[in-house]
């Protein structure tokens, strides 16, 4: 009798999903609401000009990184400009904040509720947040002629709108994850970044008739990059972890033992580093771009020369883009090993480990766990470190390998496509496994 052909795992757990009811309105649901924030994100503030703003971003490291994040929008000065990005940021001020602040380093302790009270605070900043962030946009926006100058009322009704812009983005996003697959906000995010995808393909197909071998060169480039965020992005090193258990039974003592596992990612930042790095790198640009002299070319004075040497072109001969990619690469080495120790201090694996009675073999609970594991730790931060060093760097690396101008590569966003992609499939994984179907990842 002729057998079937087999399914790739991957199309026959997608089928196994959709073959569940419950799985299956999940999946619908995430959709339902990606599709949702699309929409929100072009409909456009009045009075903005589009091709002056188009223009605009062509040039601008810092617009294009916030345009990321809000899939676009920020492109189309919708409603939805500022996207989730203000969100985020006033969780990373939270976490950062907690070694300073005892009452937040208390709050994080407090198990479930403690999260949630984070959570809430988290929220209740990223108004402000939103508002100034929106307020400044509108600001460069005019001063740049993109935008219509406007009388007060119509400024505060744009900056409120905006904020509604945001916090409705948000709630979609926090749905997706209570009701939804995977991580709503990283999910937004990396629908936002797949929507600019044909286009960018498009370019290619045109850029490929004058560069073909660039072209070829450039998507090796683009597929090795992936390969590499996927393996350090998987990366962990396994710390064994042995526990002594004593219980009394018929008035007798028995002691019992177990075994497990501490896994120590190579990159636990995430890609948090890579937006410390830019923001504080096209900042003095940003901030000169404000003096700059319009008519550079006939007289430049120097805040044209600052834009210059901290812009990732090669608009300066000697410096232009030179100090901008060489800072972009330090600072990220440098806040990977911040951002990273820092959390880890949150942790405080060496007292867990012995409040439950557990113990690394060989090693003294204590003190000489705590040096053992930051040992642990700072080495292989080292590896996960030059990792997004390099990441932040590779368009400029497959630029000059390929000549190729008219598709510029965001390694921040292939960092963020490969992470969600991954954290989706595990999620789809564990829903499958939960309800005995084979999931696609061993």
């Amino acid at each position: 009798m002729r057998q079937r052909p087999t399914r790739p795992r991957l199309i026959q757990a997608m089928l196994d999903a959709f073959r569940l009811p419950d799985l299956r309105r999940r999946i619908l649901f995430t959709l339902g609401l990606v599709v949702a924030s699309r929409f929100v994100a072009h409909v456009p503030l009045p009075g903005v000009d589009a091709e002056a703003l188009r223009e605009m971003f062509k040039d601008n490291a810092l617009l294009g990184m916030m345009d990321m994040f809000s899939g676009g929008a920020m492109r189309n000065f919708s409603v939805a400009a500022m996207g989730v990005y203000p969100y985020i940021t006033s969780t990373i001020i939270l976490q950062l904040m907690q070694p300073v602040i005892p009452a937040l380093q208390n709050m994080a302790q407090e198990g479930e509720a403690g999260r949630d009270r984070m959570n809430r605070i988290s929220h209740w900043l990223t108004v402000p947040l939103a508002g100034i962030a929106g307020y400044g946009q509108m600001i460069l926006l005019q001063n740049s002629g993109v935008l219509a100058s406007a009388d007060t009322l119509s400024t505060v009704t744009m900056v409120i709108s905006l904020i509604a812009g945001t916090i409705f983005l948000v709630w979609l996003g926090e749905l997706i994850t209570e009701y939804g697959i995977g991580n709503g906000i990283s999910i937004l995010i990396f629908a936002g970044i797949i929507t600019g995808y044909p286009a960018m393909i498009g370019r290619l197909g045109l850029a490929a008739e004058q560069q073909f071998i660039g072209i070829v060169v450039f998507i090796l480039l683009i597929l090795a990059t992936i390969v590499m965020i996927v393996v350090f992005t998987e990366a962990h090193r396994r710390i064994p972890v042995q526990y002594a258990r004593t219980s009394f039974r018929g008035g007798r003592m028995y002691r019992a033992s177990g075994g497990t596992h501490i896994p120590l990612r190579v990159n636990s930042a995430g890609m948090i580093p890579l937006i410390f790095s830019m923001s504080l790198v096209v900042f003095p640009s940003m901030i000169a771009s404000y003096f700059a002299n319009p008519t550079a070319a006939d007289n430049p004075n120097l805040a044209n020369h600052i834009v210059n040497i901290f812009s990732p072109g090669p608009q300066d001969a000697l410096w232009g883009g030179l100090v901008y990619w060489v800072l972009y690469f330090g600072f990220t080495v440098f806040f990977t090993f911040f951002y990273t120790m820092v959390i880890f201090q949150q942790q405080d694996l060496p007292g867990t480990l012995q409040r439950q009675g557990g113990f690394i073999p060989g090693i003294r609970p204590g003190k000489n766990t705590e040096s053992f594991l930051n040992n642990i730790i700072t080495k292989i931060t080292l590896a996960g470190a030059l990792y997004l060093g390099i990441v932040a760097v590779i368009p400029v690396i497959t630029r000059s390998i390929t000549d190729v101008q008219a598709v510029q590569l965001s390694s921040m966003g292939l960092l963020i496509m490969v992470g969600v992609v991954l954290d989706t499939m595990k999620q789809m994984e564990a829903q499958l496994t939960m309800r005995k179907y084979e999931g696609f990842i061993k």
